[in-house]
Parts: C-alpha cells; structure tokens; sequence
C-alpha cells in the first residue's frame, strides 16, 4: 500500500467513525433499532392536585379571620366568619311568619268544626220541617173530607190549607240552609290546601334563612393546606369573591405522552418518577387511565389543518399516573411540579387498576390508588 492510500485511509477511518457515531447518537436519542426499548419516558409531566378555591355565599364585612397563608385545616374548620346580625334577624322574621301560619292552619280545625256543626243544626231542622209537612199533608186530608161533607166549617179547611203552605215554605227553607250549610262547609274544606302550603313556604323561607345564616361561616370543605389568605379583616365581600383555596394532600401525576409512544401503554403499567424539588429520588406509581383524546382536543382555540401549509407535529395524549402507598416523600409533592416520568410497556399490569379502568365501581364513585392497592394485594393473597 503507498502512502497516499495509507494517509487516505487514516483520513477516513476516523470520518467514518464520526459518521457511525452520529449516526447512533441519533437512533438512541429517536429509541430507534437497535436502541428501542420497553421504557417510555417525558418530561412534559406535572403533579396534580384538586384546588379549591373558597368563596362566600352571602354578601357582608368579614369580622373574624381565623386562618393563616398555609396552615393545614381539617374539614369543617373556620376559615372566616361574616357579620350575620342581618341573617339573624332575617331568621327571626321567617320564624314568626311560620308561627303565623302555623296558627292559620291550626284555627282550620276549630273553624270546621263550627261549620259542620251548622250543617248539622240545618239538618235537624230541616227534619222538623219535613215532620211539619207531614203532620199538616195529614190535617189537610182529613180536614178536606170533613168540609166537603159539612161537618168542618170552611174557615177550619182554610187555616188548615194555609199550616199546609207554611210547612212546605218552611221545608224549603231548611233545605236552602241545609245547602248553604254544606257550601260553606266546602269553602272552609277548600281553603286547607292553601293554609298547608302556607305553612310549607313558612318553613322553607325559615330553612333558608338558617342556611343563609350557616354561610355566614366559611369552613374548609375537606381536610388540606390553604394557599394564600386574600381576605382581611373589615372587608366587604359579596358572592364570589374569592378568599383563599384549599389544597388536598391527595395528588397524582398527568404525563403528556407523545402518541408514537402510546402503542402499549394501558392502564395497569408501573411508573417511575422524579421531581425537581425532591432532588430527582425515584417515586413509584401506576398507570390509572389514559386520556380519551389529544391535548389539543380541549384547546379554547382548535388547531385547523385543514391547510396548505401543513406540518405534521407530534400530539401529545394525557396519561394519569396515581402514586403507589407508603412512600414517605409522596406527602412533599406539590400540585404544579415538574416530574420527569418513565412507564415500563413491557412490564406484567396490574390487573386490578386495569379492571378499574373499564368499569366503574359498583358504588359510582371514583376507583381510588388505596382502593388499587387493597385489590392488588388481595389478588396476591389469593394467587
């Protein structure tokens, strides 16, 4: 070999093994052959977590702040208290108002029983009267015969005849009454439905009072920590205005996967993660459920294709990643953090997270990672 093909070759040996190295830095850095592997990796994750934020119901000026920026609370605890001397008095007056109509609907009884027994004294008298008719229907048959034969005189039939007319006017009267009587009745009868709903809005306007009056104290809704404490002493606050936010200590993790490395992933998977804030030490997790669509599907402004100038860019699908029990850094995790999550498709899946997943429970509620933990364990006992 001369020299010129030697220096040629020393030229291009170390080009060519540049060239392969590039050429493999590229395949790692794309998972391509022969550097593919099971583990799907991204940065683009953060820890998840269900803010709250508190506000009012009722209008007023804030006469007690009992919290700070921060501090844990547990459920039901005072966060802060509005002024409620309006919302007592408020009470007050729809209590009254329901004790008024409690008395309306208890006079109903009284009431009644008034008219029923005028009803019943029109009644009896109407069988008097009827007893009248009869006795004088009697007389007049009598009298008639005796007059037609001479032995009454008939100034006797004409008295007779007129008992007879005054019976059958007085029954008529007894009747009328009788009726009058019974309408009545039926007035007083048809006014219990009304006196009753009375009674039923009296009682509602005093239930809401009272929940007025109960809103007057906000209360931390669930056990958490507060974020920064915006209210202040001497403030006026209406419905809405936002005082502070409660954080829960359950959180979990939302990876926004590539859909090119979404082929086997499904629920079940376990997880690694890191976090910034926790000096990158690897937490544990599960794969819960994956995303029914693109993060771009619930975008405000939707991404239009339908274009020209069209460039195909990778979307990405949320993945939720629940963290696994009885780790104690798990309680320093905060909503908002950076994590950098690796989901091993080619490990065994848990397959009770895979069967929460598919099916709701039985109770409608939300399959919590206790609720996986207790089932994976179970179906270890039993195996």
């Amino acid at each position: 070999m001369s020299a010129t093909q030697l220096s040629r070759l020393k030229i291009t040996l170390p080009a060519l093994a540049i060239g392969l190295a590039g050429i493999l830095m590229v395949l790692w850095a794309w998972q391509l052959p022969p550097f593919r592997t099971d583990v799907q990796s991204t940065n683009n994750a953060y820890v998840k977590g269900q803010v709250t934020l508190l506000s009012p119901q009722v209008s007023g000026y804030v006469t007690e702040v009992a919290v700070q920026d921060y501090v844990r609370v547990r459920k039901g605890e005072l966060i802060a208290r509005i002024d409620d001397r309006i919302y007592r008095e408020q009470l007050a007056q729809a209590r009254a108002a329901l004790q008024q109509q409690q008395a309306a609907l208890a006079s109903f009884d009284q009431n009644r029983a008034a008219r029923q027994a005028s009803l019943d004294l029109a009644r009896a008298q109407l069988k008097s009267a009827e007893a009248v008719l009869e006795k004088a229907e009697h007389d007049q048959e009598r009298t008639g015969s005796l007059v037609s034969r001479g032995v009454s005189s008939a100034a006797i039939g004409d008295q007779v005849h007129v008992a007879l007319m005054q019976a059958e006017a007085g029954v008529a009267q007894a009747r009328a009454n009788v009726d009058l009587a019974a309408q009545n009745l039926a007035l007083v009868d048809a006014g219990k439905p009304s006196l009753e709903a009375g009674v039923k809005s009296a009682e509602a306007a005093v239930a809401l009072a009272e929940i007025n009056l109960g809103n007057t104290r906000i209360v931390a809704p669930v056990d958490g920590r507060l974020g920064e404490v915006g209210v202040r002493l001497g403030q006026y606050v209406t419905a809405g205005t936002q005082l502070t936010s409660v954080t829960p200590a359950t959180v979990w993790v939302i990876a926004n996967f590539k859909e090119a490395q979404l082929a086997h992933m499904r629920a079940g998977l376990p997880a690694t993660f890191t976090v910034d804030a926790l000096d990158n030490t690897p937490l544990r997790g599960h794969v819960v459920r994956i995303a029914p669509a693109a993060g771009s599907e619930f975008s405000v402004l939707k991404p239009d294709n339908a274009t020209g100038n069209f460039t195909k860019v990778a979307q990405r699908i949320p993945v939720r990643i629940e963290l696994e029990a009885g780790q104690d850094l798990a309680e320093r995790l905060r909503p908002g953090m950076s994590v950098v999550v690796a989901v091993d498709t080619g490990a065994p899946v848990v397959s009770a997270i895979a069967e929460a997943d598919r099916a709701p429970s039985d109770a409608g509620r939300e399959i919590t990672a206790v609720d996986i933990d207790h089932r994976a364990r179970d179906e270890a006992r039993g195996g």
